[in-house]
């Protein structure tokens, strides 16, 4: 069993292109030997962005503190604390920080072997 604090996790930077201001925490992975799923928590600053993408994999997301916008390039649906999302595979997103504090979400995917 693994108890731990999140702020106990590294926040990594997320650097791919067209990101701007966002950490990633991995709560849970592959490396804790958990063989299905893993968990995700991103902070992303004001003004912050994850890429508009794409994958074959699903997402389960959570928005713990914040507000924001997740997309699909073409609108824009507001979230905020208290807010699910899913994200379905091939399914274009982007969580973009609309807000003068950090968005923070949980996000479950699928652990690719």
């Amino acid at each position: 069993m693994k108890i731990v604090d999140y702020k106990e996790v590294k926040a990594e930077a997320v650097d791919f292109e067209e990101v701007k201001d966002v950490k990633v925490r991995w709560l849970i992975s592959d490396k804790d030997n958990a063989p299905n799923f893993a968990m995700r928590l991103f902070e992303v600053g004001p003004g912050g962005y994850s890429p508009l993408h794409t994958h074959s994999w699903e997402h389960e997301v959570f928005i713990l503190e914040g507000e924001g916008v997740a997309t699909d390039g073409e609108k824009e649906i507001p979230i905020k604390s208290g807010t699910v999302v899913y994200v379905a595979p091939e399914e274009k997103h982007q969580f973009r920080n609309i807000g003068l504090d950090t968005l923070k979400f949980l996000c479950l995917i699928p652990i690719r072997k």
